[in-house]
């Protein structure tokens, strides 16, 4: 996996050291807690519409990629949905976590440890693929790109959720979450690797995806919760197809 062009290894590093803490809502992971219902929320209405699916299983027969799914937070759910899910990650520890809370919830789930670039070369496709808060790790963000763009299928989707480059997702989604509220360890995230909505719209189309929708996330400090908005200055949502 180490040959993958997008893959850094102190970033696979720096998750695989916290992987058993994925499950916990109060851990390290508990921000992703909070913020897993609204990403549910938007993938699954976003594909039902796509698609035209609806129902308690709406997916039964389409298959999915959760690339760099961590510890499941998103797969499981998807496959309860009905999707045949493979979830792919570059670190060990990560798919293991991930494998063994499938296994004792009795979601049935493919969990990988490979990369992009790997399936890509596979001949792999897939309906939709996940790329949910993944891009802004990776060390090669166009070749990324390119291999999971070979990963959807004609007319199937890609979600990708990440962080904006913006003074205001520096001193929140960095200083503030990191350094002041704690909710992450300290060098969780670089901020020199957020991205800029437009500058993924471009890398996006160059390798062959059609723009469909940009949404944004906001979290309320009131309520303590997120919701969809029209802001896009620190998380937001892409949503492309082939």
């Amino acid at each position: 996996m180490s040959d993958a062009p997008s893959i850094d290894p102190a970033e696979v590093a720096k998750f695989s050291a916290i992987a058993a803490e994925w499950w916990d809502p109060d851990g390290k992971f508990g921000p992703l807690h909070k913020f897993n219902p609204v990403r549910l929320a938007f993938i699954r209405d976003t594909a039902g519409t796509h698609f035209r699916r609806q129902g308690l299983k709406p997916f039964q027969d389409l298959t999915l990629l959760d690339i760099g799914c961590g510890g499941g937070l998103l797969s499981e759910p998807m496959a309860r949905l009905g999707f045949s899910v493979l979830g792919a990650d570059a670190s060990e520890r990560n798919v293991k976590t991930a494998a063994a809370h499938a296994a004792s919830t009795g979601v049935e789930i493919d969990y990988r440890a490979t990369t992009a670039e790997s399936l890509a070369a596979d001949g792999r496709v897939f309906d939709v693929v996940l790329n949910m808060e993944v891009i802004e790790h990776v060390a090669n963000l166009r070749a990324y790109l390119e291999a999971c763009a070979g990963l959807v299928m004609p007319g199937g989707l890609m979600f990708v959720a990440t962080l904006n480059k913006t003074l205001k997702s520096l001193a929140l989604a960095k200083i503030g979450v990191e350094y002041v509220l704690r909710w992450l360890p300290p060098g969780t995230h670089d901020w020199s690797r957020f991205v800029e909505p437009q500058r993924l719209h471009a890398i996006l189309e160059e390798v062959g995806l059609k723009i469909l929708k940009t949404q944004g996330v906001v979290f309320n400090p009131l309520s303590w919760s997120w919701h969809l908005g029209s802001d896009v200055d620190v998380n937001y949502m892409v949503v492309a197809t082939k």
